[in-house]
């Protein structure tokens, strides 16, 4: 099954940097014309704004689970700068346990892998599933219980 939310993604940043530019924009002006308690709540906002899109961490997911291998890639969908592709791949094999965090009501979801090795158990660094439609994240939750029940 293969699983990617770059529509969804992709609108998450459109949006944010939108509605970045226009409370910028209305800052300067209050700045401008001398309103600068008004500028200054302008800023409170944006940063509040950011701040929750920071701690949502929206991320551009590609999950993939064919041919006996596990394989998600991802980045961050709002970052300032080059982008950091990051990569988790691994036989259904070795995987001991996929662990679904959710919070904020089910709004915010993480998702952990935690694989079998020569050494013990190792776990992946939590990805982020917030951008990911809800019935997208039930259908993830459903393959990789059916790849643990094998």
């Amino acid at each position: 099954m293969k699983i990617t939310n770059r529509r969804r993604a992709t609108r998450y940043k459109r949006i944010f940097f939108l509605v970045s530019i226009v409370i910028a924009l209305i800052s300067l002006a209050l700045f401008l014309l001398d309103y600068t308690i008004f500028g200054l709540a302008g800023v409170g906002v944006f940063s509040i704004w950011y701040l929750f899109f920071h701690v949502a961490d929206y991320q551009y997911l590609q999950f993939n689970d064919e041919h006996g291998r596990i394989v998600l890639r991802y980045y961050k969908a709002i970052s300032f700068g080059s982008k950091s592709y990051h990569s988790i791949e691994f036989p259904h094999t070795i995987l001991q346990n996929a662990h679904f965090e959710d919070s904020l009501f089910g709004k915010l979801s993480d998702l952990t892998f935690l694989v079998r090795t020569r050494n013990g158990i190792a776990e992946y660094p939590s990805v982020s599933l917030s951008a990911l439609p809800l019935e997208d994240r039930q259908k993830m939750k459903d393959s990789l219980s059916k790849i643990l029940r094998s």
